[in-house]
């Protein structure tokens, strides 16, 4: 009886009760630091909760979300938060496309390239933000003092003008995010093997039908899972806003996670901020999902 015993549980083999102890080291913290918050603000979504009240809160159902539907100035922050997403994703990604099929030749100073190269990634997003500002600082800063030397004008108020906040804040995201999809593609671009490029180039092809033939379709599963997950970061930017321009000026920057922050700790509107993070969770729940059911598609046609 023992041999047929050992037989059906191999020695090294964990039991359901045992593989559960050992996920609970890391299933712990994620309850108690994701979970836990997301439901307790799902729940304040509900309710009337303000700062300074002495009156309970009270269950309101979905009066906050009935509001929030009616909120104009909501509704422009989401249009500015996708336009910033999709801005910062298609940029970072294409740039670090190129970046990344330059750093896979054979460079000199390769190892040297590779570390500058993700030098913004080492960086906090508030010291990105800092730097930045004075960048674009309107009398002294790099950018305008470049312009001058150039004969290209006397500069500008670059994150105070109406026309020029969006645009100049998305370059910052793309800069202090690039890094991590240059390094994604690079190790996809190195996972492709050299003999199928090898193969092709013997047949004639050129560099651009080499990639188109060989890279990208080796590529294509890591570009689509980083692009996926840079759009739904920065869906949820803040810091990087918030220091530069801090949603202004006259909330030509104001992105939903800062306008959420605005109602939360300016106003004291708990109950109506946590409905706009509720919003933004399902949208990016709704992008995730498309993700998913794409990679599923794809599988079952590979």
């Amino acid at each position: 009886m023992a041999s047929v015993t050992d037989a059906r549980n191999p020695v090294g083999r964990t039991t359901g009760h045992g593989a559960w102890f050992l996920v609970l080291p890391a299933l712990i913290p994620i309850l108690v630091l994701s979970a836990g918050p997301l439901l307790y603000g799902i729940l304040l979504a509900f309710t009337d909760a303000q700062s300074g009240r002495t009156e309970p809160t009270r269950w309101i159902g979905a009066l906050n979300f009935s509001d929030l539907l009616r909120d104009t100035l909501f509704w422009e922050s989401f249009r500015i938060g996708l336009v910033w997403a999709v801005g910062v994703t298609a940029l970072q990604f294409l740039l670090a496309l190129g970046l990344a099929l330059l750093l896979n030749q054979d460079l000199r100073l390769r190892p040297l390239a590779r570390a500058l190269a993700i030098v913004p990634w080492a960086m906090p997003e508030v010291v990105v933000g800092i730097m930045w500002r004075l960048v674009y600082q309107p009398d002294a800063g790099v950018l305008n003092e470049t312009l001058r030397e150039l004969g290209l004008g006397e500069g500008r108020d670059w994150l105070s003008g109406l026309s020029t906040a969006l645009p100049a804040v998305i370059v910052v995201g793309v800069w202090a995010g690039m890094p991590q999809t240059t390094v994604t593609l690079l190790a996809g671009l190195q996972s492709t093997p050299r003999e199928l490029h090898e193969a092709a180039a013997v047949d004639g092809a050129g560099a651009w039908h080499r990639f188109r033939a060989v890279t990208w379709p080796a590529l294509r599963p890591v570009a689509l899972a980083i692009t996926a997950l840079n759009l739904i970061w920065n869906l949820n930017s803040f810091a990087l806003v918030y220091v530069l321009t801090n949603g202004g000026p006259g909330g030509r920057t104001r992105l939903p996670m800062l306008f959420a922050y605005e109602e939360a700790f300016r106003y004291g509107q708990f109950g109506y901020a946590a409905a706009m993070g509720c919003v933004m969770v399902a949208v990016v729940s709704v992008f995730l999902a498309l993700f998913l059911v794409g990679r599923i598609r794809g599988g079952d046609e590979t």
